[in-house]
């Protein structure tokens, strides 16, 4: 059953002729972010993106997410279209985006008090949910009290208190070490069987992407359209190995992907030089249009 549908996406921005999205005088241009992404994601799947950097991932996940519109296409959610967040996804991005003035319980509560559930209910569904990420104990520590691993477990249980179908993750493990990132890795697959989400997931890491997916989905350099998509032949019960990585279905899976992504890499790379277009990740700010990831 598909739970999530793009149908033709595409999703420009304007920016200055100098490459630079402020408004300082000099004559707009549009850049062409998205051009024309079709995509669908089934019940209960875990899909992930991989793509070279500003191919349109995370702007993607953005408009499925509701936070900004398509400029043409349509994204569906069980055959609804999207106009808006809605409180069936659940984001987690790569920036834990807590509340520094509230605890770990407290920022997990936070989805639910916008659904008017009663405070010791809250505190109930918080606690359950701070416990799935495996941080009992930890419920009245402020956000400057926990390691990054913390914080990102926080911003997950967050996400799945209020209950969404859906999970979208924007490279939620990207600022991590390589040993916390494993963990959370295993952590995330432990809760996505204990749940049934459906997860949209954007990484840079083809390795995290085999690890993970049902399927990958690849995507061309910039205007970003979905290249192909490859099944990932690893059992539920296999990736939980630790020689995983190193087993044959790994590596053909990793050399597959790699193989249909290496040419867009040099492609972005390629129209990087010749645009001269630098955008960090704190520019972000999709919603208003202002820049593109």
């Amino acid at each position: 059953m598909t739970k999530i549908k793009a149908e033709n996406i595409k999703k420009m921005f304007k920016i200055r002729s100098n490459g630079n999205s402020k408004n300082n005088g000099n004559t707009s241009k549009e850049l062409l972010a998205l051009g024309g992404v079709n995509l669908s994601i089934n019940k209960g799947e875990f899909l992930s993106i991989v793509g070279p950097s500003g191919c349109g991932k995370s702007t993607f996940l953005d408009l499925v997410g509701g936070l900004t519109k398509p400029n043409e296409g349509n994204i569906y959610i069980d055959g609804k279209p999207v106009n808006g967040p809605g409180l069936d996804r659940g984001i987690v991005f790569q920036q834990y985006a807590l509340f520094p003035w509230r605890t770990a319980i407290g920022n997990v509560e936070f989805g639910l008090e916008s659904k008017k559930i009663a405070k010791n209910e809250r505190i109930e569904i918080a606690q359950k949910y701070l416990s799935l990420v495996g941080l009992s104990g930890f419920e009245e520590r402020y956000p400057y009290e926990l390691s990054g691993g913390m914080k990102q477990r926080v911003a997950i249980a967050r996400a799945l208190a209020f209950d969404p179908d859906i999970l979208l993750m924007d490279e939620p493990f990207g600022a991590l070490d390589s040993q916390t990132r494993e963990i959370l890795q295993r952590e995330l697959l432990r809760i996505w069987e204990e749940t049934q989400k459906t997860i949209l997931f954007i990484t840079h890491s083809i390795d995290e992407a085999v690890f993970l997916s049902d399927r990958v989905a690849i995507m061309t350099a910039r205007p970003g359209v979905i290249k192909n998509i490859v099944d990932i032949p690893l059992s539920r019960a296999v990736r939980f190995e630790d020689d995983v990585r190193t087993s044959n279905e790994f590596v053909r899976s990793r050399h597959e992907l790699w193989g249909l992504l290496k040419e867009e890499v040099v492609k972005a790379q390629q129209i990087g030089v010749k645009t001269t277009l630098k955008i960090s990740s704190s520019e972000k700010a999709v919603a208003q249009g202002e820049a593109w990831t």
